[in-house]
């Protein structure tokens, strides 16, 4: 067994939940999502994790509400996410994770572009229809955060000392079946372990663990989203 070692951060600032699960599903060696048409439900299911630890999302008998109309995280992605939830008919968090979720995804990668660890390239489809590809530029930060996340999932190191933000991303990362935190997509091996971080994740109180589990859930439970392009 390895020695077990602290928890490294990932260098150049923190990232949200939601932009960790995007750049934890990119390909860096070809440099392209690796499972595009899974990414985004777990995308959301991050955005919505981290409204919920803010505690700006709160469960309502299985509901996701808004706490207060008017808060805001100062994060585009996360209060593009609370409008979108203020705003609508009153939905579970299972709904909420495959609910329009595309716009999540796009949000993330808009942000991911405005910090210069994505580059947005414009091309043309068949030489007559406009198109974005995405591609990665922050390659060293992206395989640090993989690295960090897959040593997580693999131990040695106690969930209890696993981070509450890093064991949420690697719970709901795992239960999307991200083939580059579960390389050959085998869930099984790490059941024990992913059950120990789902609990590490929610531990702050007991009504968020309830959320993490039902996020957790309802990425097992979601099929793939409809296809996108390989450049994510």
């Amino acid at each position: 067994m390895r020695p077990t070692s602290p928890v490294r951060p990932v260098p150049d600032g923190p990232l949200s939940l939601p932009a960790r699960l995007y750049l934890l599903a990119w390909d860096t060696a070809r440099r392209e999502v690796a499972d595009p048409a899974r990414l985004p439900p777990p995308v959301r299911a991050g955005a919505l994790a981290d409204l919920a630890r803010r505690g700006l999302l709160i469960d309502d008998d299985g509901i996701a509400t808004p706490l207060d109309l008017d808060s805001r995280t100062g994060d585009a992605v996360l209060d593009g996410l609370l409008e979108l939830v203020s705003e609508s008919c009153p939905h579970p968090w299972r709904t909420w994770v495959t609910l329009r979720s595309r716009h999540t995804l796009d949000a993330v990668r808009e942000q991911l572009v405005a910090e210069g660890v994505l580059r947005a390239e414009r091309r043309r489809v068949l030489g007559v229809f406009p198109s974005v590809e995405h591609v990665l530029e922050g390659t060293a930060r992206v395989r640090h955060l993989q690295r960090e996340m897959r040593r997580i999932l693999d131990g040695p190191v106690p969930a209890g000392d696993v981070s509450e933000a890093d064991a949420t991303v690697v719970a709901l990362g795992a239960a999307a079946g991200l083939s580059t935190l579960l390389p050959g997509g085998d869930r099984a091996d790490w059941e024990r372990r992913v059950e120990d971080l789902t609990e590490r994740g929610g531990a702050a109180t007991p009504a968020l663990g309830r959320i993490v589990r039902e996020l957790r859930t309802a990425l097992s439970a979601a099929g793939p989203a409809p296809s996108l392009t390989a450049g994510g």
